[in-house]
């Protein structure tokens, strides 16, 4: 199967996941190899913890001693629900990491859904939002966070995004 044709030319990963920060991996569930060519990702073992922000059949993980965490999330704005679905699965990877275990967060492919995620488990971890989201790039790929509202989302805070998206339109 080819890459489909992303936004702005963001090139697919060529890698299916990479560590952040110890105890803390990010990545997707496809890659792309160097002509083109998008492979699935499967999880079989390796991780305490697998968050999957979409759910695709046949993508693992495997083991059945692998906690399988399943938010269903958009690569798109995201409602107040949704936002607090995200700060609570960071606070929730945070506690992980702080644990010594280890965490898998993914998404299609590895760059804004588990970007998100991952930058904001880091925030909870103690980072500020500009190097979390350094993090992320400089570990993951320079195409991380490719979504500039989640971004955004990040440097005003999680708390700030939620109730600014929770607000009605007035008539």
């Amino acid at each position: 199967m080819k890459t489909r044709d992303r936004a702005g030319g963001v090139p697919g990963p060529r890698t299916p996941w990479e560590e952040i920060t110890p105890g803390l991996w990010m990545g997707g569930h496809v890659r792309t190899d160097e002509y083109g060519t998008v492979h699935p990702v499967v999880v079989a073992c390796g991780f305490d913890v697998v968050v999957s922000l979409v759910d695709l059949p046949g993508h693992g993980p495997g083991d059945p001693g692998v906690e399988h965490v399943v938010a269903d999330l958009p690569d798109a704005p995201l409602t107040a629900g949704q936002l607090a679905t995200v700060a609570r699965l960071a606070r929730g990877a945070a506690r992980v990491v702080r644990d010594g275990r280890t965490i898998l967060v993914r998404c299609h492919a590895g760059y804004n859904r588990s970007g998100l995620v991952v930058a904001q488990t880091l925030v909870e971890l103690g980072h500020d939002a500009a190097s979390a989201i350094a993090l992320v790039r400089r570990h993951r790929s320079p195409w991380a966070l490719n979504n500039p509202v989640f971004e955004q989302y990040l440097r005003c805070g999680l708390d700030v995004a939620g109730l600014l998206a929770g607000l009605e339109p007035r008539p």
